[in-house]
């Protein structure tokens, strides 16, 4: 599949992967192919696309006019093909395809966020060893630009921190609690419905792909290496009705953000449910939008906001790296050191979750009786902890009511001890949960 145009380079292209991704990313070359090759100085031909299912129909597409081939080593061993778009998506096979990609000279753009983030220090290394590029725009936030930015842009600053809603799906669930007032399992299944969720939705719901995207996005923004399994993960299935509705009393939004920042020499790295002030800009992010904000110390803050996923969103993304690599080679501009992630010789620390500091939000179901409250606090302040206000609206005589307290900032490893010794009162009947607070 090429483009008709004046007599120029041509760049060949193999697609791995004709889902939902690798779909838009036709679509996109068959509308938007004549601007993109005279952005690039090239001519795109997407030489082959290899699917394991040739037949389905895919809305939008004719796909006998399409080069289809069943098999990714059509592509793969194909030496007129110079840039390999990954989009199989999972660990594997789609590592071991890029892995043979970038061996045998291949240049790759990838949307693959897990696999970055469990592989990523493998494979690149195999692009520096091969000396070809790999870009990966689509593997954070979708369509919008932000690793480019970051590793590029954000070139002459420190990075202080970088923190969002980086998942789609939770924003959407949490969005729908407070605006409409729906309990979780009534906003998933409409999720599910509107196709912003998966039919399993345990990597969105749980927070694991939000680590992801952050894992990436650390490791670049403050060229440390970030462990997946360090980064503390949390997601929004223990969020009840009950707690969106006291946020919003106390003046307070609930979203599930990716926090990375820099402070006191070492790097806190974590996603989990946290409470935010209703009149942030992050709070007024809405639905299946994505947003970061990043402090550089030259720079200052910056926003980052747009569609973090969607077929065409994340299309884009991919076409950005591909007419990026397909214009470098078309005029002979190599891979370089610094197109990928580089680790400063100097990298920070991670700060174990144990010793962050943060506010806290605390919902204690305890009984309805005298010197209850004074127990809890007690325990609170035997662990340091010290309380910003108290909220009991709910009076049951020797039942179980919600007591929600807000705390000043405290460690993180305090408040764990804290809440063991709450827990086991006899007055306590459940579990207490706790959001962290920031000030966004």
């Amino acid at each position: 599949m090429s483009l008709p145009g004046p007599a120029m380079n041509e760049i060949k292209i193999g697609l791995l992967g004709l889902g939902t991704v690798g779909s838009g990313v036709v679509k996109v070359l068959q509308t938007h192919g004549a601007e993109m090759q005279e952005r690039a100085g090239c001519r795109l031909t997407l030489h082959a696309i290899a699917d394991a299912d040739m037949t389905r129909p895919r809305e939008g597409l004719d796909l006998k006019r399409l080069p289809l081939v069943p098999d990714a080593a059509r592509v793969l061993d194909d030496p007129a093909v110079q840039v390999v778009i990954e989009l199989v998506g999972g660990l594997e096979p789609a590592r071991t395809f890029i892995l043979k990609a970038l061996d045998a000279g291949k240049h790759v753009v990838t949307a693959n966020k897990a696999l970055l983030a469990h592989h990523g220090p493998e494979i690149f290394e195999a692009a520096r060893r091969n000396r070809v590029m790999l870009g990966f725009e689509a593997a954070v936030a979708g369509g919008v630009p932000l690793i480019r930015a970051v590793k590029d842009g954000l070139t002459a600053n420190r990075v202080l921190s970088a923190f969002g809603i980086v998942n789609g799906t939770c924003n959407y669930i949490l969005s729908k609690m407070a605006d409409e007032g729906l309990d979780f399992s009534v906003v998933l299944k409409e999720a599910q419905a509107h196709g912003y969720a998966e039919s399993d939705p345990t990597l969105d719901i749980e927070g694991m792909d939000s680590a992801h995207k952050l894992q990436i996005l650390a490791t670049i923004a403050f060229r440390t290496a970030v462990d997946l399994k360090d980064i503390h993960t949390e997601g929004i299935t223990a969020i009840t009705q009950q707690d969106v509705l006291n946020a919003a009393e106390l003046g307070y939004r609930i979203k599930l953000l990716a926090i990375a920042k820099a402070a006191d020499g070492a790097l806190e790295a974590r996603v989990h449910p946290t409470m935010i002030p209703a009149g942030s800009p992050m709070a007024a992010v809405s639905g299946v939008f994505n947003a970061v904000f990043i402090t550089g110390d030259n720079v200052g803050n910056l926003m980052f906001y747009g569609r973090g996923a969607g077929q065409l969103p994340t299309a884009s993304a991919v076409w950005s790296d591909t007419l990026e690599i397909a214009r470098r080679v078309a005029h002979g501009i190599p891979a370089m050191e610094g197109d990928l992630p580089s680790i400063s010789e100097r990298p920070l620390p991670l700060r174990r979750m144990e010793d962050i500091r943060s506010s806290y939000y605390l919902r204690v179901m305890a009984m309805d009786r005298p010197g209850v409250l004074a127990q809890v606090a007690g325990i609170l302040g035997q662990h340091d902890i010290s309380l910003v206000s108290v909220l009991q609206k709910e009076r049951a005589r020797g039942e179980a009511v919600p007591v929600v307290m807000m705390t000043h900032e405290a460690r993180e490893r305090d408040m764990r001890a804290a809440l063991a010794a709450i827990d086991k009162l006899p007055v306590v009947a459940a579990r207490t949960t706790m959001i962290r607070v920031e000030p966004a």
